[in-house]
């Protein structure tokens, strides 16, 4: 691995890590309330987008980190829907 592909790896690990407690906590409590329908649909979508990017670039640290991001977004984002 190159030293770029080093900082992309850390910096996805660190900013998808860094969405895991949240999730954890919405899961857990099932509280939606405090979430904003409009800002997660577009941040849902938004990477999503990046998980193409990075499939059409055959980026592994982009794809792996926004697939796992994707996922617990949308799972969120279901929450909100269904529990408003």
């Amino acid at each position: 691995m190159t030293l770029i592909d080093w900082i992309g790896s850390f910096a996805a690990f660190l900013t998808t890590a860094s969405f895991i407690p949240q999730a954890w906590q919405t899961f857990r409590t099932r509280d939606v309330s405090g979430i904003s329908l409009g800002m997660y649909s577009l941040f849902t979508v938004g990477v999503a987008l990046w998980l193409i990017y990075g499939i059409l670039l055959m980026a592994w640290p982009i794809i792996i980190a926004n697939t796992i991001t994707t996922s617990l977004a949308l799972m969120i984002l279901v929450m909100k829907l269904r529990y408003r």
